[in-house]
């Protein structure tokens, strides 16, 4: 076996491997050579070559999301590195862990005009959990950086950019390691509310007759069956899950817009709760949000072992620990309070229910009632990956498959790479992977296509309205020519002409027949990934849309 015969290329490397960093992004570069040719020549390490840093950052976090590890990306210096920072925004609001190990000039050729040449050091500042800059002459300090860095991302669960300067000559081989760096082990996050916050919050929670139970974006399977039942036995509390939440029961509150959107402020007050609980990551729902702004809980406690965001301006604990960890705690001192909170708020639901389908079975053909026939098409067993922008927010009126796993990139909430997300998600997961998206996402990450990983199950669904169909159902002037060029983009783009370039399989369907026929050999296997593209019409949507919320009323 060859290694790198840089010594600071043998260290970084070393300890990916004992901190069992498997997965390894790069990106193609000269100065980045000592990295990628010890990383592509051990086994260990399954590396991956993706041009567009952008693209390659999004895949990595595609895979983060999957495992629940770190995963690193490899760069040369530069512009290339400022590539990563939307993924890198993204895993920081999203608790994923992605390693950056960016190559650099040293420090005598930074600011004299040398080619491909930039300010590396800190360049994340606001969006990264920790900066290592290491120096070749200080190999002890090295290894206390990069150790600290990896382990920050290991146990905070957030992205670290460690920068790497190296000294030509950058391909020289050696047999033989020259150093064994020494390895510092991280620690794991162990908290434990105090006794007399738990009673007191056992205390608020007795007596209180309306609780809401609000879960944002959660991982498949994560909380335990035991406390769900808890939750949707007891008649004070209405538990609200939106489609990225991944929880299901059938006493809970799924399609969050759907119940509160037709609401009055007569209707408000009497959902308003004495305690809301938080767990889970960011909520996609605007009108909850804003509910709770308005008619804000006398208590908001939120779960969760690092951070708790002030979403509605009234947060009064953050418990730091694990939501299964807090529940086997908190519940055997519970008791369940007589109230007509949840089973009045069911009955809502089942009239929103009923409502939904009859306006669903009325409309036209649009980008509602696409999503519903898509819906109820995905397999079971197997993962979803939404678009940001109107596809999620459709998503959220519609009750899912519980076998269906959902994720979407809601630390940021952009459309800029969806489907890199998507793919790093399929190359990693045995599970049949969908994407569905908008055009101008599927449009402006388009270079995820460029990709030898792809697996040959990965199905992309593409919602083709012809431009950005949300800044229609938003407030603002249409149809003008600004608003189309300017808000909406219209375009006539289609993706068959990138099916034809990277491989893919295309089909397309213009109405409901054309879709329901595809579908029913759409998600079998194939020699190759496949792509759907449904053309939806670009000026009826927002008025479907919003006269859905009005007929639920």
């Amino acid at each position: 076996m060859q290694y790198p015969k840089n010594l600071l290329a043998q260290t970084l490397i070393q300890l990916c491997k004992a901190k069992e960093i498997k997965h390894i992004i790069i990106s193609p570069g000269s100065r980045n050579a000592p990295l990628t040719i010890g990383f592509t020549n051990d086994s260990f390490f399954s590396c991956y070559s993706i041009v567009d840093e952008r693209s390659a950052a999004f895949f990595a976090l595609g895979i983060a999301q999957q495992l629940d590890k770190p995963v690193a990306l490899v760069c040369t210096s530069g512009s290339a590195l400022l590539n990563y920072y939307p993924a890198l925004a993204e895993a920081f609001y999203s608790d994923l862990s992605l390693v950056v190990l960016s190559a650099d000039r040293p420090e005598h050729l930074i600011g004299i005009g040398d080619g491909q040449t930039i300010n590396q050091k800190n360049v994340f500042k606001n969006h990264i959990l920790y900066s290592a800059n290491l120096n070749e002459d200080n190999q002890e300090q090295n290894e206390i950086e990069i150790n600290a860095a990896i382990n920050i991302a290991i146990v905070n669960k957030g992205p670290v950019h460690i920068n790497v300067p190296f000294n030509e000559p950058l391909y020289e081989l050696v047999e033989e390691l020259s150093i064994m760096p020494k390895v510092e082990l991280s620690e794991t996050i162990h908290s434990n509310i105090i006794p007399e916050v738990l009673d007191e919050l056992v205390h608020i929670w007795n007596n209180s007759k309306r609780k809401m139970v609000l879960i944002g974006v959660n991982h498949p399977n994560k909380i335990e069956k035991e406390w769900l039942d808890i939750f949707a036995k007891d008649d004070s509390v209405i538990v609200f899950t939106e489609t990225t939440s991944n929880l299901h029961h059938n006493d809970f509150f799924p399609s969050i817009d759907k119940i509160i959107a037709p609401l009055n402020d007569e209707d408000f007050l009497q959902l308003q709760p004495d305690v809301l609980l938080t767990f889970g990551g960011l909520v996609v729902s605007k009108k909850i949000k804003d509910l709770l702004r308005t008619y804000q809980p006398k208590n908001h406690w939120h779960i969760d072992e690092r951070k708790a965001n002030d979403t509605f301006f009234c947060l009064s604990e953050h418990i730091k620990e694990a939501p299964n960890s807090f529940f086997s705690e908190f519940f055997p001192k519970i008791i369940m309070a007589n109230s007509n909170y949840k089973s009045y708020w069911q009955s809502v639901k089942t009239l929103r229910l009923k409502k939904h389908d009859q306006y669903i079975d009325s409309i036209e053909f649009s980008d509602l009632k696409a999503f519903d026939i898509l819906f109820q098409a995905i397999p079971n067993d197997t993962i979803l990956q939404l678009g940001n922008s109107s596809t999620v927010r459709y998503a959220q009126l519609f009750d899912f498959n519980k076998t269906v796993d959902v994720y979407c990139n809601r630390g940021t909430s952009g459309i800029d790479g969806s489907t890199s997300t998507a793919i790093g998600c399929a190359v990693i997961n045995n599970k049949q992977t969908t994407l569905i998206t908008g055009d101008l996402s599927f449009f402006y990450d388009s270079n995820a296509l460029w990709n030898n990983y792809i697996p040959n199950d990965f199905k992309i669904i593409v919602i083709n309205n012809r431009g950005g169909g949300i800044f229609r159902i938003l407030p603002g002037h249409k149809n003008t020519e600004n608003f189309d060029t300017f808000f909406e983009t219209k375009h006539q783009l289609t993706a068959k002409q990138l099916c034809e370039m990277y491989k893919f399989e295309y089909v397309s369907a213009t109405n409901k027949d054309e879709l329901n026929l595809i579908l029913s050999s759409f998600f079998l296997e194939d020699n190759k990934p496949k792509l759907l593209e449904i053309f939806t019409p670009s000026t009826v949507n927002d008025t479907i849309l919003l006269n859905y919320f009005n007929f639920l009323k």
